[in-house]
């Protein structure tokens, strides 16, 4: 081989060795997504999951150009869902619509779940939250946070609350109440919080810290009196009623928040796409007005500000759940 021929051949051979050491792109990201996206809800059809689900979805749908279905498996609070999204392939095509209570409250409140919700998920994005309410019986002569407590501290068998069940977000959320105060308190829990509603606009129970899209109508009409909002901040449609925590309990927070995560080992460049694609959507004008119309705060959140809010508020239900006794029913 002539002298010209063995430089060309050894220069093509070093070529190719420089090509195989650079990295490889990932072709996940490259062509994802390639077929349809499951969100998978929980609970059943019509509630605050369900709805943030089917609206984000539709919109994502149309930014990615590829379906985006809904399915829901409702079931034991929650954890039928839960389980399996923690059990699917990790490969971005699966997510669920988690609410804090599968995430924060159910690791407490069962004795042994099918899933870990911090090892077992990768947090993907906040979607939205859902404002607490403390509200009365319109008969009941408490218009302030303070005249509640001050009621129940001069009643013997102090006041009674209803909640959707044993440690539901309204349960807990007295419970808290109850502890950072020390006012007596008796659970009335109901097979749901639409019974709860009902029970106290008849009179038969005296307060529920509810979820605001519940009883927000009946504020309205004036059949119930809203003393407080649980969360940190007050309400822009509610600017009179103050928050618990400035009304009369410093510290005190409790809302409902929802949020997107997907199985562990979920390639990061699929969670921060999705993450950037949900941002844009709740900034939409029409996703805010039909999610603020539903009772939901849009609220998009970068994924390890989410995992740190899972860790804190587990730890934080966590406590409220040893110290009430609740368990699940």
């Amino acid at each position: 081989m002539a002298w010209s021929s063995r430089r060309r051949l050894f220069a093509m051979l070093l070529v190719g060795a420089a090509v195989a050491t650079l990295p490889m792109q990932p072709a996940h990201g490259q062509t994802y997504p390639s077929k349809p996206i499951r969100f998978v809800v929980p609970f059943t059809p019509g509630g605050s999951n369900d709805v943030l689900a089917r609206l984000i979805g539709q919109k994502l749908s149309d930014s990615l150009k590829q379906a985006v279905v809904v399915q829901n498996r409702p079931g034991a609070g929650g954890n039928i869902g839960a389980e399996l999204v923690a059990k699917s392939a990790p490969d971005g095509y699966t997510f669920l619509i988690a609410a804090n209570n599968i995430m924060a409250i159910n690791p407490t409140l069962y004795k042994s779940l099918p899933f870990d919700p911090l090892n077992d998920f990768a947090p993907v994005t906040m979607l939205g939250t859902v404002p607490i309410l403390l509200v009365v019986n319109s008969d009941l002569p408490a218009r302030s946070v303070k005249d509640l407590i001050e009621l129940a501290r001069a009643s013997p068998s102090g006041l009674t609350y209803a909640s959707g069940g044993s440690g539901t977000p309204q349960h807990l959320s007295a419970e808290l109440l109850k502890s950072m105060t020390g006012i007596k308190l008796t659970h009335v829990p109901y097979k749901g919080n639409a019974p709860a509603v009902t029970d106290l606009l008849a009179g038969q129970v005296q307060m529920l810290l509810s979820p605001i899209n519940s009883v927000l109508p009946h504020v309205k009409s004036g059949k119930l009196r809203a003393l407080a909002v649980g969360g940190t901040e007050r309400l822009p449609y509610l600017p009179d009623v103050p928050t618990i925590a400035e009304a009369a309990v410093p510290g005190y927070n409790s809302d409902v928040w929802v949020a997107l995560v997907a199985p562990a080992g979920t390639p990061k460049d699929v969670i921060e796409r999705v993450n950037r694609e949900i941002a844009v959507i709740l900034q939409q004008a029409d996703v805010r007005d039909a999610l603020v119309a539903q009772g939901i705060e849009p609220m998009s959140m970068a994924p390890d500000r989410l995992a740190a809010l899972i860790r804190s508020d587990l730890a934080r239900w966590g406590r409220v759940v040893k110290d009430s006794g609740a368990q699940a029913e």
